[in-house]
């Protein structure tokens, strides 16, 4: 959690939080996507998370890519912007957040990928016809989209 995010918590407790927060959909050779499994909630779904304040978005999405994967992105386009009230998710700590998620996609990455980190159970890579099963309902749709080949900006 991110000072910022942190400091406001301790204000309102598990109230309602707004925030803004960057993932990205990262492709391999194969036209396979990374997917991670989430500590919290044993559930697979992009890297990314909450922007700092002051931070861009594109600092935001390679920030947290690094963090949660080990893996350094470039060549990020957007992929989408994605809000609305399936995007309110209360986590296993009970806080509640509103999030408005900026999406990008890259096939350009380097590094070694973490497997296991504070925050990520395990990192794979998915084709689009074997996809896992516990797919995060928070990114589920997004998924869908790349599952369908989506080219187009999306804007929800």
């Amino acid at each position: 959690m991110n000072d910022y995010i942190y400091e406001i918590r301790k204000l309102i407790g598990h109230s309602t939080l707004m925030c803004t927060a960057c993932g990205v959909i990262i492709e391999n050779e194969n036209n396979e996507i990374l997917l991670q499994k989430r500590a919290d909630n044993k559930k697979w779904g992009l890297p990314g998370g909450s922007m700092n304040i002051g931070e861009k978005f594109v600092e935001n999405a390679r920030r947290e890519v690094f963090e949660e994967t080990g893996l350094i992105v470039d060549n990020l386009t957007l992929f989408g912007i994605f809000s609305g009230e399936d995007r309110i998710i209360e986590y296993p700590n009970k806080d509640v957040c509103y999030v408005t998620d900026i999406i990008f996609r890259t096939k350009t990455y380097k590094g070694e990928l973490l497997q296991k980190t504070d925050e990520t159970e395990a990192h794979k890579f998915f084709s689009k016809n074997r996809l896992p099963d516990n797919i995060s309902v928070f990114d589920f749709k997004i998924i869908k989209l790349w599952k369908k080949g989506c080219k187009e900006i999306v804007v929800d």
